[in-house]
């Protein structure tokens, strides 16, 4: 398989938190490939060290050992400067937070990440119209987080984290903080986005999610292996 066709590669990647007292190891020679188009599904218990995983994928966090590679850059080996800008051109993130900004309204918390990418004002007008139009929360635009449901807000923070069109979208437990109507509007997106042929990873226990992928795998004491079922 060619590089190119490689969206992300982990080698013995590990992950250890340490202090005075305590030695904590999370990653255990992790190894993971994902192609460019697949919909991966990561499982496990909670604290089994998913949405650490999730977070050096995309940067966010850097590993104790071994190596991350995505869309060809080695991102443990870069500095934050260069992080910052390669996460906002090249990958979308859904926290199972929402981590929307408070103070912000949904347009404008669906613009940030293009004014931070300095687009042009015209463009991230019309993009911010069609992502509300997307999630149908046209009429929440002016709305701010602490107006909306759960729900809505999981929509708003898909919309950001589509807002330039990032090939690689990694998305934290979706549909666990949701009710059944809810969480299956949510799938409805992700399916579209699968459809679309756009690199996603989910870290999720949803049975339904996992129905959507191409690859499955369980993280168990640390360690990622394929799940068969």
């Amino acid at each position: 398989m060619t590089e190119i066709e490689i969206a992300v590669s982990a080698s013995s990647l590990g992950k250890t938190y340490s202090s005075a007292s305590t030695y904590v190891e999370i990653l255990k020679e992790v190894e993971l490939e994902v192609k460019r188009g697949q919909f991966v599904v990561i499982s496990g218990s909670s604290g089994s060290g998913k949405t650490t995983l999730l977070n050096i994928i995309g940067g966010i966090d850097k590993p104790s050992k071994g190596k991350i590679v995505v869309f060809n850059e080695d991102l443990g080996a870069k500095n934050e400067d260069f992080l910052a800008n390669f996460r906002c051109t090249n990958i979308g993130f859904v926290f199972q937070s929402y981590n929307l900004v408070s103070t912000l309204t949904v347009a404008e918390n669906v613009a940030f990440p293009m004014e931070w990418a300095r687009r042009k004002e015209d463009h991230v007008r019309k993009r911010v119209g069609d992502l509300l139009g997307l999630i149908s929360l046209q009429h929440r635009a002016e709305h701010f987080p602490f107006q909306l449901s759960g729900g809505e807000q999981q929509r708003v923070a898909f919309a950001r984290a589509l807002a330039n069109d990032p090939p690689l979208l990694l998305v934290d437990e979706p549909t666990g903080n949701l009710d059944v109507r809810t969480s299956a509007k949510i799938i409805e997106m992700l399916a579209k986005m699968r459809e679309d042929g756009r690199t996603i990873i989910v870290a999720t226990h949803d049975g339904r999610i996992s129905g959507l992928a191409h690859q499955k795998l369980n993280l168990e004491d640390g360690r990622l292996m394929s799940r068969n079922e």
